[in-house]
């Protein structure tokens, strides 16, 4: 079997003592895959270099809502769009980068949605530009991402990250060309509205990932979460589905080959 963590902040200096050892063990298990999803410009080429480094991983390059006050830094926003825009073009060339973001819309930050929504607008004409799918952050803020998506066509299409909403809303997403990020919250037996969503998903919208180091599984609050866990996931994504763990890994990472376009 083979798996493919779709989201995975491998960069992160969490890793930085065993990022070789944690690799090997993963590639041992049968993950082979894993996608480092950009948040800010003076991550991107360490992200790069990392996947330079290692075979099948791949990186994305965006500005996560969380980073845009830090790069905007007091200036004007309309001031630093341009500057946004000739960097994430100057590491699309980048020969790892197969994706635009981590990028989208986040309802509990202190960032002004209108500021949010400049950048991310950014992102998105990028990626209509490139035909490159976009990996999109969003909290609280889905009607107003699901209408500014509305104004591209976007035929890359590409995923809702840590998606914890309904079946409802999943299959807007889909409909639309995206397709749905699914990790450790579906471990929480709380989290009802999702586990019972993704039992009525269709396989093939699916990604899995494990946003490592952030969003550790159920009983392992606390504890530093791996791209190792993607097993785990994928795991309780086949009990809640009645399927093979065999058949959810085969498609899963056929889904996510074919987002970034590493298989047609």
């Amino acid at each position: 079997m083979e798996f493919f963590d779709s989201h995975c902040h491998f960069d992160f200096a969490d890793f930085d003592q065993d990022r070789e050892t944690v690799w090997r063990e993963c590639n041992a298990q049968g993950i082979q895959y894993l996608m480092i999803p950009g948040v800010a410009p003076d991550q991107w080429l360490t992200a790069a270099k990392i996947a330079k480094a290692n075979e099948n991983i791949f990186v994305g390059v965006g500005l996560h809502p969380w980073w845009i006050d830090k790069e905007i830094n007091g200036d004007e926003i309309h001031a630093y769009l341009p500057v946004l825009w000739q960097q994430l073009t100057h590491c699309l060339q980048l020969r790892h980068c197969l994706a635009i973001g981590e990028c989208g819309l986040d309802a509990l930050i202190e960032t002004p949605l209108a500021v949010q929504q400049s950048v991310l607008d950014v992102h998105v004409k990028l990626a209509h530009k490139k035909s490159l799918p976009l990996i999109l952050h969003c909290r609280k803020n889905h009607n107003e991402l699901i209408q500014q998506l509305k104004d591209y066509r976007l035929d890359a299409g590409g995923v809702i990250h840590g998606f914890s909403g309904s079946y409802e809303l999943a299959m807007q997403y889909w409909a639309m060309g995206f397709r749905l990020g699914i990790g450790g919250t579906i471990t929480y037996e709380r989290a009802n509205k999702t586990r019972q969503a993704v039992t009525q998903l269709p396989l093939e919208s699916i990604v899995l990932e494990t946003d490592a180091p952030d969003m550790p599984l159920q009983g392992k609050q606390g504890e530093r979460n791996s791209p190792a866990n993607i097993i785990a996931i994928a795991q309780t994504l086949a009990d809640l589905r009645g399927e093979s763990l065999a058949h959810i890994a085969a498609q899963t990472t056929r889904n996510a080959q074919q987002l970034f376009k590493i298989i047609s």
